[in-house]
């Protein structure tokens, strides 16, 4: 009778141990996936409108540190010098001072041609840095494939565009396509003039999210054959002019087709045409200066806006 009642009390001790037992590895799992469930990247910081986060890139007020994330496709790595430069005239323009590249070797998608939906797509699947903390990421993806629609025997390529608030594509291989076309200009020349153009566009140039101080945005002819303002300068001279050079009467048409096609499911802040970037960079030498800058009026908005100059 004893050994019974003792063996009763052991199954029970027992079976009480193993029901803690459970609801603790229960809890565990539970606990694991709420941290894991806090620990997910906010990314919607990062999926707004050009220009959204002009005030935050040119100011310190939310975000004192820039990482920004270069993804290449093996072998159009960017060059240093235009690197240099780039930086340069971020810390000129903006309270950054901290400011870090992470360099990011991807393979290639292999395309003849890339849309601005397939660039967001390769993104979405490659992009590895995003806002943390005061910590405002920016994605820069250099391609081995021009845009869709380029005509280069016709003077009609695009050397770059800005998609989103912190997303930019530069299509090096265009890049070095056209910088190979002219003795006087070099692959870093157009590299640096490409990404500071677009990079342009994210302090929110021209009334892109920062607002003009004076009015001095350029218009071009929309769809409807209507002149409206078309978010560039259009002071001589200055880094945000666009000039539109077409070959001959049926130039317009194929620029108007050729943008409809890459654009196609997404729409670009700014789409830079290599006629902008060959004719900025040759008054530039015919000058004797070596980059492009800012206009007056250009430095007064982003300082209006939070910048330094």
């Amino acid at each position: 009778m004893h050994t019974y009642i003792i063996m009763t009390k052991y199954k029970g001790l027992l079976l009480l141990g193993i029901l803690l037992f459970t609801f603790s590895c229960s809890k565990s799992s539970s606990d694991s996936e709420d941290v894991n469930a806090t620990t997910q990247v906010d990314k919607s910081g990062n999926l707004l409108a050009t220009g959204d986060s002009a005030f935050d890139i040119l100011s310190n007020d939310n975000f004192d540190k820039l990482l920004i994330e270069i993804a290449y496709v093996s072998g159009f790595r960017p060059t240093e010098s235009a690197m240099t430069q780039f930086t340069d005239y971020l810390k000129q323009h903006t309270f950054k001072e901290d400011i870090e590249l992470v360099y990011n070797e991807l393979s290639s998608p292999s395309e003849d041609e890339l849309t601005l939906q397939e660039i967001a797509d390769l993104e979405t699947s490659n992009r590895t840095v995003f806002n943390t903390g005061s910590t405002l990421a920016i994605y820069i993806y250099f391609a081995d494939a021009p845009a869709e629609g380029d005509d280069l025997d016709g003077g009609l390529v695009t050397l770059g565009s800005v998609y989103r608030n912190t997303s930019m594509i530069i299509h090096e291989a265009t890049v070095r396509e056209l910088a190979s076309l002219s003795s006087s200009i070099n692959e870093s020349d157009v590299e640096t003039t490409t990404l500071n153009h677009e990079f342009g566009h994210l302090f929110g140039l021209v009334d892109l999210g920062t607002e003009m101080v004076n009015d001095h945005q350029s218009q071009s002819e929309n769809e409807d054959g209507q002149l409206v303002g078309d978010n560039h300068c259009n002071q001589e001279g200055c880094l945000m002019r666009a000039e539109l050079q077409f070959g001959g009467s049926s130039g317009k048409s194929l620029s108007s087709n050729a943008l409809a096609k890459y654009e196609a499911g997404i729409t670009s802040g700014c789409t830079l045409s290599g006629a902008t970037v060959l004719h900025l960079l040759q008054q530039n030498t015919a000058k004797g200066v070596a980059t492009v800058g800012l206009d007056p009026e250009c430095l007064l908005d982003i300082q209006a806006n939070g910048g330094r100059q």
